[in-house]
């Protein structure tokens, strides 16, 4: 908007209605900048206000007290306005560093940093955040190791912003708790489901509205467990299947019958009694993943065709093969997620290295 006022003055000087002055309303321009641009925003704002003052003064030869008057203003005003925006960007940033340092705090909580190795297995991970400088969002994964062995969920919560971080939180709660003494993998999905409906029961909803988006909420979510058998037992309640890479070729793991995400129970006529088991044997990779990854596209509307990026990743560790898959995710949308991406990989070792 300064810019334009300055163009719009530019203009009348330069037209038969240059009687009009035009030197007031320059002069106020760096402070109009202040309000909404940085120091170099509001310098550059004023630098073009006082060209306009001075080339409009010569081309009119109405150099005398009154332009001296105008320039004098605009100097004033423009260092005031350099002053304040200076001190505004300054405190908007402390703001956003504060709230960055609490979105880091809130994501160790609901998201927490996994070890790199977990009994027969290491794991890697990684979350890629779709909004600008956001740190948590709606996917959700965790790895525990238990007596039963190492047990894994990742999900996607429909849905973005603080009420999709709830519903995460409700899920990986019940999670963490239910797989220290569950027994059956089946049972341990049932105790998330169950947080997930008692999470979405005690919201008091604002308005209408959002009372119709509460009755259309779900969380998709897979639920894993690898013990000392080269086996690995899956659970998927409406989950994009995991892939596991074996000797160089990838392979989906998709589940028989297929279910409903938790928060849709009542289209299931039956739940499963048991999990479905799928070989998984040393050196093996496991990767859980959320929509977000196989769903991105590039800017011919193109999906990432994941299995063909994990075939081509060279041989390395867990770690360098996620940052691999994540270089190759933003080179094929051009940097620009429309969903967060959650991965997990884990990858199975022999039965000497798991005891190390």
């Amino acid at each position: 908007m300064p810019f334009v006022i300055v163009g719009l003055a530019l203009g009348v000087e330069l037209s038969p209605a240059h009687i009009v002055i035009t030197g007031p309303l320059l002069a106020a321009i760096p402070a109009l900048a202040a309000l909404t641009m940085g120091p170099k925003g509001t310098l550059s704002a004023a630098t073009g206000a006082f060209s306009v003052t001075v080339i409009t003064a010569t081309l009119h030869q109405s150099w005398g007290g009154q332009v001296y008057s105008n320039l004098i203003s605009l100097v004033a005003v423009s260092i005031a306005g350099v002053i304040m925006s200076n001190a505004v960007r300054r405190r908007r940033q402390s703001e956003l560093d504060q709230v960055r340092r609490i979105a880091v705090a809130a994501q160790r909580v609901l998201l927490r940093p996994l070890p790199t190795r977990l009994g027969p297995v290491r794991v890697a991970t990684m979350y890629l955040a779709a909004e600008t400088g956001a740190q948590i969002g709606g996917d959700l994964y965790e790895a525990v190791p238990t007596r039963y062995g190492v047990r894994m969920i990742v999900g996607d919560v429909r849905g973005k912003g603080l009420p999709a971080v709830r519903l995460a939180a409700a899920v990986l709660g019940a999670f963490r708790e239910a797989v220290h003494y569950e027994d059956n993998l089946v049972e341990v999905m049932n105790h998330c489901a169950a947080a997930l409906g008692r999470e979405r029961a005690s919201s008091s909803p604002a308005d209408q509205s959002s009372a119709e988006d509460r009755a259309e909420d779900f969380v998709t979510a897979l639920v894993a467990q690898i013990s000392d058998t080269y086996v690995i037992q899956l659970v998927n309640r409406g989950h994009p299947p995991p892939l596991v890479l074996h000797h160089g070729k990838v392979q989906s793991l998709a589940p028989t019958s297929p279910l409903p995400p938790l928060g849709l129970e009542d289209f299931i006529t039956a739940l499963p009694d048991e999990a479905e088991n799928f070989p998984f044997t040393p050196g093996d990779r496991l990767l859980l993943h959320t929509d977000g990854v196989i769903e991105a596209r590039s800017p011919d509307h193109e999906f990432f065709a994941l299995p063909e990026a994990m075939e081509a990743v060279q041989p390395c560790t867990p770690p360098e093969f996620l940052r691999q898959l994540h270089q190759r995710l933003l080179r094929h949308t051009r940097a620009h997620l429309a969903d967060d991406a959650a991965m997990l990989l884990v990858e199975r070792l022999d039965g000497r290295d798991s005891r190390i």
